[in-house]
């Protein structure tokens, strides 16, 4: 993979120059791309600056999040060409940063669940997982060090898992959504993908104008609880095998790890998401729906229609049992400085005809709290874990997860 630091550190010793960088990339690209199909538009002659902390950056915009001149066309027939004037406000503080969005990458229609044509970088008739499909395979093929995805279920941290990069989703809101097709206005949230934590650390970090979470300290001996979300059912060994083998390199980092069940009023929150996702998509995509009904893809067009069964009382419930949760985790914090658990139920399903399954995600992206892949080597197919914070500690999860990565690669 393309590490974002390697380039920016050839960069700034004048070994590499952006042009050349973005280069690269180009080539990387051209080898990879035709079987990989994990880009919907490359921009053939962007601008690239020569100053910036991101100069020289190539990014990878996920398709539903516009870039100005570059086709933003959701995954759907009904947005095919359709091209926005303006950037979303995460690509215009990219581009203020020096970098480049070089390419929009592949999303399934809506980042819902139907698939895309793009396939798994480690074997193509795996999935690349979804909904940030073209993203995730994009940074994990070594095509781009950074890309843009979003995550309304499961849908940065397990299409990462699948493609072996390392990835983050923020706390919510902390990248702002304007400008990116809302599903979900109570749990859409932008995520990044790159080569490895600290590359995704110092990229959240720039991003968000916040240099404390690149900076942020682990601590010697960090308390993190291993969470096996029995309510989710069981994963398969493969995760299994990937959560051991953190766990036992927390432990050789200095990490104190113990495990904990998780309070009924977290699983009774997990039950519950797929009601306030189904519920905001059929009023986010109401025009869709309501007019371009026959150019929905099924499992889009089948999410519709349970949210259009969903009762107003049942979503407030559904609501209330989320904001119940959050407190409840927050005082779970009190003793714990991260959580570990299963980013994915296993490696990436040998089908193209799925995205996988979010089960290991919702209840995080429900919570709003910051969640990290960690990938764990060795592996016949990716599988990682995922490291998981209090709201609004970004920077010590992703030290928590850098301290978990260096020990798996010791």
């Amino acid at each position: 993979m393309l590490s974002l630091l390697e380039l920016r550190a050839r960069i700034a010793a004048g070994t590499l120059t952006p042009a050349g960088a973005i280069d690269l990339c180009r080539a990387a690209i051209a080898a990879r791309e035709p079987d990989l199909h994990a880009l919907v538009t490359l921009d053939p002659a962007p601008a690239i600056p020569e100053t910036g902390p991101l100069a020289g950056i190539a990014v990878g915009v996920k398709d539903i999040i516009d870039s100005a001149g570059l086709p933003s066309q959701m995954g759907s027939s009904i947005y095919a060409g359709w091209t926005p004037r303006g950037d979303a406000a995460v690509v215009s503080r990219l581009k203020q940063l020096g970098a480049v969005a070089l390419a929009k990458t592949t999303t399934t229609a809506f980042a819902s669940s139907d698939p895309t044509e793009t396939v798994n970088p480690h074997d193509p008739g795996h999935t690349p997982g979804g909904s940030s499909a073209g993203s995730a395979a994009a940074v994990g093929a070594g095509m781009l060090p950074l890309a843009l995805g979003t995550q309304t279920a499961g849908s940065v941290i397990r299409p990462a898992s699948y493609c072996g990069c390392a990835a983050v989703k923020p706390s919510f809101r902390l990248i702002p959504t304007v400008g990116v097709k809302t599903y979900s206005w109570a749990l859409d949230t932008v995520g990044l993908f790159a080569a490895g934590v600290a590359d995704v650390a110092h990229a959240l970090a720039l991003v968000t104008g916040r240099p404390e979470i690149d900076g942020a300290d682990s601590g010697s001996a960090p308390r993190i609880a291993v969470v096996r979300q029995d309510f989710a059912e069981a994963p398969e060994p493969e995760a299994e095998a990937a959560l051991m083998r953190a766990r036992q390199a927390a432990e050789r980092a200095g990490a104190r790890v113990s495990d904990l069940a998780l309070p009924p009023e977290l699983a009774q929150a997990w039950e519950r998401h797929r009601i306030i996702q189904n519920y905001e998509g059929r009023l986010a995509l109401a025009w869709e729906y309501d007019t371009q009904a026959d150019a929905l893809p099924p499992r889009v067009r089948e999410h519709l229609d349970a949210g259009a069964a969903i009762e107003p009382a049942q979503y407030d419930d559904a609501r209330r049992h989320g904001h119940h949760a959050r407190r409840v985790l927050k005082g779970l914090f009190a003793d714990y400085d991260a959580i570990l658990t299963f980013s994915a139920p296993g490696s990436a399903p040998a089908t193209l005809d799925s995205t996988g399954d979010p089960r290991f995600n919702q209840l995080w992206t429900l919570m709003g709290v910051p969640c990290v892949n960690v990938p764990v080597p060795g592996q016949s197919l990716p599988v990682g874990v995922q490291v998981i914070g209090r709201f609004g500690d970004d920077g010590r999860t992703l030290a928590v997860a850098r301290m978990i990565e260096t020990a798996l690669r010791g």
